[in-house]
């Protein structure tokens, strides 16, 4: 465990300080209408390769799987270090991830029982979380000074990272492939989307993680814009220390969920889902940094406590179905579709004024969550994983 700790801290760190330094590239290159676009390259390789990163993940040891991913991100990182648009290495990071993605999650259903996956989920997922902190906050340094140093500075970390996953346990494969049937793995993959979507529980799983992360991947894109004209600050490191400042919060969230939340009671992580939009609402109208500090801390709280237990439940419906690597693969596709459309619109509203644009955004994000809080409470969908 201490391996897929530390591999997934650096590669995760490295992630997010090569965002800060891309979007830097694009702002130095006279582009910032164009940030949105860095994150719709990342999220199009998790939607296009959704059915064979699945397969992959549950057909090799996961281990070998995460060196696989972690080696690609390097490249891709070489590439925009030696000149290659900040777009297009970008998107050949986002290959890498999105064959890392389901393999660094699905391996937690092999290693801990059912009791312990909400408690594995929230280290791993806390340790995501640092990193993410530590990474915005390095590439937001690096990027202010030199955006070759920092480049330079997550080529080493990617390659710490692909060290260490040497050193994961190598575990057995939980389905066997002879071989690479393309046609065959989309059926499999179509096939077992729809196992999961005809489970309650792993549908409002599905459909709740990739509402929070596909409004977490536009939330982020929107500080950039919005930090300059409401509170007046025009440099990259504001910005990403406020993302950092959200990640603590949920990484304070995940360690309310692992002692809080278990696999029986897990419709109280919608306590923390139905929070964030309203704390986005009342952001949208501060000009001072305090306030908005303190509010992304309490914003990332709900979002630890919601996204945690819900993970941990559709790791263990799709270990008992279709495999905890190709449930991965389909929260992945489900999770990026999500993104790709709403950092899309938020692409295509980049015009309107940014306050009115980031308020409307927490009221929609507020009403899905009330819509899947209600509709679970409703079908009352938790209930039979009391014995799961």
């Amino acid at each position: 465990m201490l391996a897929l700790l530390g591999a997934q801290f650096l590669s995760a760190l490295a992630d997010n300080a090569l965002l800060i330094a891309a979007i830097a590239m694009m702002k130095a290159s006279g582009q910032p209408e164009h940030i949105s676009w860095i994150q719709v390259g990342f999220v199009l390789p998790f939607i296009v390769l959704a059915p064979m990163v699945g397969a992959l993940a549950d057909a090799l040891p996961k281990g070998r799987v995460l060196l696989i991913g972690n080696a690609i991100k390097l490249l891709g990182t070489c590439l925009m270090l030696l000149g290659a648009g900040p777009i297009g290495s970008y998107l050949l990071v986002g290959v890498g991830a999105a064959i890392y993605s389901p393999a660094k999650y699905g391996i937690l259903g092999q290693f801990f029982s059912a009791e312990k996956l909400v408690k594995a989920n929230g280290w791993l997922e806390g340790s995501t979380i640092a990193a993410i902190l530590l990474g915005v906050l390095l590439g937001g340094i690096l990027a202010d000074r030199s955006i070759v140093v920092a480049l330079l500075s997550v080529l080493v970390i990617y390659a710490i990272a692909a060290a260490i996953n040497l050193l994961i346990p190598r575990i057995s494969p939980e389905h066997d492939i002879s071989k690479w049937d393309i046609p065959g793995l989309f059926k499999e993959f179509w096939q077992g989307s729809v196992t999961l979507m005809r489970d309650p529980a792993a549908r409002m799983c599905l459909l709740g993680t990739s509402l929070f992360w596909g409004c977490g991947a536009t939330l982020r894109l929107m500080l950039f814009a919005w930090v300059p004209l409401a509170l007046g600050i025009t440099n990259n490191q504001t910005p990403a220390e406020l993302m950092g400042v959200l990640s603590i919060g949920i990484v304070i969230g995940a360690a309310i969920a692992a002692l809080w939340v278990g696999l029986e009671n897990v419709r109280r992580a919608y306590l923390g889902g139905l929070i964030i939009g309203p704390v986005i609402v009342v952001m949208a109208a501060q000009t001072n940094l305090m306030p908005v500090a303190l509010l992304l801390l309490l914003l990332g709280m709900g979002g630890g406590l919601f996204v945690v237990p819900l993970n941990a439940l559709l790791q263990q419906r799709g270990h008992q179905s279709v495999g905890a690597g190709r449930a991965l693969a389909v929260q992945n596709l489900f999770e990026n579709i999500a993104m790709l459309v709403l950092v899309s619109g938020y692409g295509l509203a980049e015009k309107l004024p940014v306050t009115s644009t980031v308020a409307g955004f927490g009221v929609m994000l507020f009403a899905g969550m009330a819509m899947l809080a209600w509709t679970s409470k409703r079908n009352k969908v938790f209930l039979a994983n009391k014995s799961a």
